[in-house]
């Protein structure tokens, strides 16, 4: 016996979200064209159009972590300034 988590599923990325709307909606927008053009060639039309409308959309960008950088100038300019501090 073996028990298994259930799987999460996976989350779905922003484009594929997003094509995944514009295919509903062209399909319910042009529900006459579907009648004209048949199942097949409605469906593969609207998988292109759903392609070339959301092939503009990037990916998010991971933001980078910012690095603490040791201001160096500060330290030359002490051991600089003793001698002018007379």
């Amino acid at each position: 016996m073996t028990n298994k988590a259930p799987k999460e599923p996976k989350k779905i990325s922003r484009k594929k979200q997003v094509h995944i709307e514009i295919t509903e909606t062209l399909t319910t927008a042009l529900a006459g064209l579907k009648e004209i053009l048949g199942e097949k060639k409605f469906e593969s039309r609207i998988e292109k159009a759903a392609r070339m409308l959301s092939s503009g959309i990037k990916p998010k960008k991971e933001k980078a972590k910012p690095t603490k950088k040791k201001d160096k100038s500060a330290n030359s300019k002490e051991i600089a300034d003793p001698a002018l501090a007379l």
